[in-house]
C-alpha cells in the first residue's frame, strides 16, 4: 500500500509540475486485449501465452506538437498458460496461471507525420500485485510472487479526431519486465502485449 501511494504522489507532482508548463494536456481512457508470457532470465526458453484484458486511464502532457510525456496507470492481466504446479509429492502439468497489477508506465511520447497523429511512446513502468492465482485448484499464490513489477514499455499508435476535442486512438503496446516476478529462486520475467483502444480528449 505504502509503494501505491508514493507512486501516487509522484504522478500527482509530475502532472502538477506539467501543468505549470506551457503546453496542452490530453486525458485518456482505454481498454486492450492481452497476451503475456513469461522468461526464463538469461534464456530464450518462454512459456505458452495466456490472454487477458487491460484497462488504462492516461494523463499526456504536450511540450512540443512532436514531444509529450504520458503517465498511464492501468489495471493489467498477466501471466502465463500451460505452466506446471509443484505439489511436492507430485508435478501437475497444463496448469494456467493468472496475475494482475496495477501497472504505471511512464513514457515519452514521439508524435510524427504530417499532422502528427501517429506517435510513439518509451519508457520505465512498475507493476503492483494485487492478485496471483493457479487454474488447478484455483488457489491464492500472491504470498510466493514478488509484490513488484517492473521494466520498459514501448508502444506505437495513431489518434483519429473526431471532434475539435475528441479522438479515438488504436495502439499495439508491449511490457518486457526485469524484475523477478517470484520472491525467490530463478529468475522469471512477466513479457506482455496489447492491443488496445480508447478516446483521448
Amino acid at each position: 500500500m505504502k509503494k501505491i501511494l508514493t507512486t501516487l504522489v509522484i504522478m500527482l507532482g509530475v502532472y502538477s509540475l506539467a501543468q505549470a508548463q506551457n503546453g496542452k494536456t490530453e486525458f485518456g481512457v482505454g481498454i486492450g486485449y492481452n497476451s503475456s508470457y513469461v522468461s526464463a532470465g538469461n534464456s530464450y526458453q518462454n512459456t505458452d501465452a495466456i490472454g487477458g484484458f487491460n484497462v488504462a486511464v492516461s494523463v499526456d502532457h504536450y511540450f512540443s506538437d512532436a514531444w509529450s510525456v504520458k503517465i498511464k496507470p492501468t489495471y493489467d492481466q498477466k501471466g502465463w498458460a500451460n505452466g506446471f504446479l509443484d505439489l511436492g509429492t507430485k508435478q501437475i502439468d497444463n496448469v494456467d496461471f493468472k496475475l494482475t497489477y496495477i501497472t504505471v508506465p511512464i513514457t515519452a511520447n514521439w508524435h510524427f507525420g504530417r499532422t502528427r497523429n501517429w506517435y510513439l511512446d518509451f519508457g520505465p513502468y512498475v507493476g503492483f500485485l494485487t492478485s496471483a492465482t493457479e487454474s488447478y485448484t484455483g488457489s491464492d499464490m500472491k504470498s510466493s510472487f514478488s509484490s513488484t513489477d517492473g521494466g520498459l514499455a514501448l508502444g506505437i499508435g495513431v489518434k483519429i479526431p473526431v471532434s475539435d476535442k475528441l479522438k479515438l486512438y488504436f495502439e499495439y503496446d508491449g511490457q518486457g519486465g526485469v524484475v523477478n516476478v517470484f520472491q525467490s529462486g530463478s529468475t522469471v520475467l512477466n513479457t506482455r502485449g496489447a492491443i488496445n483502444v480508447g478516446i483521448n480528449f
